[in-house]
């Protein structure tokens, strides 16, 4: 992994400032984008790609999703020629509810570490750079949130998350996406606001803050983003 500048203030960088930045300190191959195709995601990959054409796009097929998130994905896939990355659950979910019957029901967070956190941390061992979407403004879980984090994954790797929209509104992320002529997510139109697999996924109540439709409002986060240790 390249080593960045200590001296640069990274959090006060604009987000496309981070991306450039980033983009010409990372070796060749390094660097990857989790997206889940939602407006954040596609915003960052915009920028991301202005730099890194065929950034690897790394999309966690869980077999839950929405048809429309499929339908989404594929076209802009096409499109954008991405260089997209499906990552697999070992089992189909066939298998898997044969074996475990309908976990998203009895226990989500299990559901959510098998067909989410345990591929995401094996499709992440390649790289050094890990782009995502998130805002602090999506929930509390992410309040916190920095533009640039080391993390260490549970098998040892280290590496940095890299969330250039860190510290973007909605209203900004969607100025972003027409400005550019970024098409979006039909499901926005019916008042999803954050999506994820269909099952585990509701419109939230007016006043919630984006991610209160998730799981019922049983918790905010899969795991994705919360299973690596922050250093």
């Amino acid at each position: 992994m390249s080593v960045m500048d200590a001296a640069v203030d990274y959090e006060a960088l604009t987000a496309e400032g981070l991306v450039a930045q980033i983009a010409q300190a990372a070796e060749k191959g390094s660097v990857c984008l989790t997206s889940s195709f939602q407006t954040e995601d596609m915003v960052a990959l915009h920028m991301l790609r202005k730099h890194l054409p065929d950034v690897p796009v790394i999309f966690l097929e869980t077999g839950y999703h929405f048809p429309e998130v499929i339908a989404y994905r594929d076209r802009m896939a096409e499109e954008w020629n991405l260089n997209l990355v499906n990552a697999m659950p070992e089992l189909t979910v066939k298998e898997f509810e044969g074996k475990f019957g309908i976990l998203n029901i009895v226990d989500p967070t299990a559901c959510c570490k098998a067909r989410k956190v345990e591929p995401l941390m094996r499709s992440l061992e390649p790289f050094d750079w890990w782009f995502t979407g998130l805002r602090r403004e999506q929930s509390p879980t992410r309040a916190g949130l920095k533009k640039i984090e080391d993390h260490k994954v549970p098998s040892g790797k280290h590496m940095k998350k890299i969330s250039v929209l860190a510290d973007w509104d909605w209203a900004r992320v969607t100025e972003y996406a027409e400005r550019e002529g970024i098409p979006h997510l039909e499901l926005y139109d019916r008042g999803y606001t954050s999506i994820g697999c269909e099952p585990c996924t509701a419109i939230p109540a007016a006043g919630e803050d984006a991610r209160s439709g998730r799981w019922g409002g049983k918790k905010l986060e899969c795991g994705i983003h919360t299973f690596s240790e922050k250093e």
